[in-house]
């Protein structure tokens, strides 16, 4: 039975291959189009990305990193922090990020201190805060989001190295599954053969 399921599942795969391609295709332009027309898809799905178990927390890190990195340089050159915040909301790379970001930007524009806007929002660690509440005490805000940057992207880079060594036994195993699969579906008919005859 196992070997005829193969064999079956081989002869579908040669016969509508064009079929396969075509809805894989057709599934991604979907996807695609409706996370770039769609606001509201698009933060459900960064939601979802944000809450996976391996992949989530260097996602989040990683949106952290890219938001502290740009607004440090921008504040650095001496843009306005409200107008900083604006651009700095399409740099995260993520719709809850983004939305976090703009709340920032209207909090600080009506007067309010850009460490409070960043705890109000939720998103954002209590180091990262208080990081920025000491450079806006101290009138660094530039360097402090540097170091904040700084310490995110090597956490960034320490996480997809530890989940790229976790990936490769997995690899293994998948690998091993498959070909033990065929091995197994082509040996079985030659063993029963066998103890017929």
């Amino acid at each position: 039975v196992f070997t005829r399921m193969v064999v079956d599942l081989s002869e579908f795969t040669q016969s509508w291959w064009w079929a396969i391609l075509g809805v894989l295709v057709a599934i991604g332009f979907v996807f695609v189009q409706a996370r770039r027309r769609s606001p509201r898809f698009a933060r459900f799905l960064d939601i979802i990305i944000l809450k996976a178990p391996a992949f989530g927390p260097i996602l989040r890190k990683a949106s952290i990193a890219r938001f502290a990195r740009t607004l440090s340089t921008m504040f650095s050159a001496g843009v306005p922090l409200v107008d900083a915040l604006g651009s700095v909301s399409g740099a995260t790379g993520n719709a809850v990020y983004r939305e976090a970001t703009l709340r920032m930007r209207d909090e600080t524009e009506a007067g309010g201190q850009l460490q409070w806007s960043m705890r109000n929002t939720g998103v954002f660690p209590n180091m990262v805060v208080q990081m920025v509440a000491i450079g806006e005490e101290s009138g660094s805000l530039d360097s402090m989001l540097a170091k904040v940057a700084d310490f995110y992207e090597a956490e960034v880079d320490n996480a997809v190295d530890s989940l790229s060594s976790l990936l490769e036994p997995l690899i293994m195993v998948v690998l091993g599954v498959l070909v033990g699969g065929l091995v197994i579906a082509m040996y079985l008919p030659i063993f029963q053969m066998g103890q017929v005859i």
